[in-house]
């Protein structure tokens, strides 16, 4: 399995909405400037995430992106799913009923991967990335 830049950059972009003060909305010009994504690959992205309910957004001078559930509610695994579509690292495990399931070699390393896969990143939120983020960017004070 590979992450492209659809699922790179969705999380670069929405980490920058997520370490913005709470009730600040950004437009895509304003995420393109600081993050040097294009705003027209970001309006495609924003479309899917619009449309799993992760983002939301508000027009008019003053609007922009943000966030409708808290940042622990948002998960790493939903967000890639919702630009990258299936994270299953083969069509058959991706299916919902493999006719060779039976009799596969190596349809239980399959399954085994895409279950490791799906909780690596479902147990990962945006609070966490936030968290993370700002903990390697704090000073560390020494007397």
């Amino acid at each position: 399995m590979r992450i492209s830049t659809k699922g790179r950059y969705s999380l670069i972009a929405l980490l920058h909405i997520a370490l913005l003060d709470k009730g600040v909305y950004t437009s895509t010009r304003g995420i393109a400037k600081a993050t040097g994504i294009s705003e027209g690959y970001l309006e495609q992205l924003f479309i899917p995430l619009r449309k799993a309910g992760i983002i939301q957004g508000v027009r008019g001078p003053q609007g922009g992106y943000y966030f409708e559930k808290p940042l622990s509610a948002i998960g790493v695994g939903a967000i890639l799913r919702a630009v990258e579509g299936s994270l299953s690292p083969t069509e058959c495990v991706g299916a919902k009923n493999c006719p060779a399931e039976a009799s596969c070699l190596s349809y239980h390393t399959w399954s085994e991967l895409n279950e490791g896969i799906a909780d690596c990143v479902d147990s990962i939120t945006l609070q966490d990335l936030v968290d993370a983020y700002r903990a390697d960017r704090e000073p560390e004070y020494a007397i």
